[in-house]
């Protein structure tokens, strides 16, 4: 009777052991299957630098107010050459300095409940003034320093600088090259348990360019365009699928 027990748990034990082996190459062949296809290899490489804006744009305006439309364009006009020492002082140049046009609008007396009525009682001019320079490092100084014009009676609306790189197309050509590189190391890499060499590409798409912070690891599937920084990180990345020797 237990001879009979112990021949039925072997034989389940077998069945078991079996399935267990068929289960696990199933899974392996999958695994495998997703950077193998016959005689083709699927690898991503990517490749990263980290370069200084060579230029920047800032913006900020100035507003004023008036009983009248004359009033508050009067003042708006007065207000420019404080501005403009301040930048000239600071040294920004005639031709890195735009203004832009100017905007108006009236403003309109409120009930005690704050419901705006009909009732004009003044005037709203203000103007945007463009920077656009080289001297990044003159831009970051200037954008904090500005609120200082308040002191001289000048209301100050200022906008984040925008840092631009002008070698950004050149920059990601030779990183798509590195990320390219890069994809062939790590496939030699791959096929050196399988005694098999990589062969000729059969083709390369590039994914999108992630331009951040140098610090930031963020990642957009449509792409990072970060112009906050100074100092930033281009990173390439290239999918490529070679054919195995």
């Amino acid at each position: 009777m237990f001879e009979k027990v112990a021949r039925i748990q072997i034989i389940i034990f077998a069945l078991v052991l079996g399935l267990s082996l068929i289960f696990g190459l199933v899974v392996s062949s999958k695994v495998i299957s997703k950077n193998f296809s016959k005689d083709e290899i699927t690898v991503t490489g990517s490749a990263s630098e980290v370069v200084t804006s060579d230029s920047g744009v800032w913006k900020f305006q100035i507003k004023t107010e008036g009983s009248s439309r004359s009033d508050a364009y009067r003042a708006l006009t007065a207000q420019k050459p404080v501005v403009l020492a301040f930048l000239k002082n600071n040294g920004i140049k005639d031709a890195e300095i735009e203004f832009l046009g100017i905007n108006n609008y009236a403003k309109y007396r409120t009930t005690p409940n704050g419901f705006s009525t009909q009732e004009v009682i003044g005037y709203n001019y203000e103007q945007t003034v463009k920077i656009n320079t080289k001297d990044v490092e003159l831009i970051k100084k200037l954008h904090l320093e500005i609120p200082s014009l308040i002191e001289k009676g000048i209301v100050v609306n200022s906008f984040e600088p925008s840092y631009l790189y002008s070698g950004l197309s050149d920059k990601k050509a030779e990183l798509l090259q590195k990320a390219t590189a890069d994809a062939k190391l790590r496939a030699k890499e791959m096929l050196k348990a399988t005694n098999n060499r990589v062969g000729k590409i059969r083709s390369v798409r590039m994914g999108v360019f992630q331009i951040t912070p140098p610090d930031s690891n963020e990642v957009s599937d449509w792409g990072i365009n970060d112009t906050s920084s100074i100092e930033k990180k281009i990173t390439a990345v290239s999918n490529v699928v070679f054919g195995i020797k």
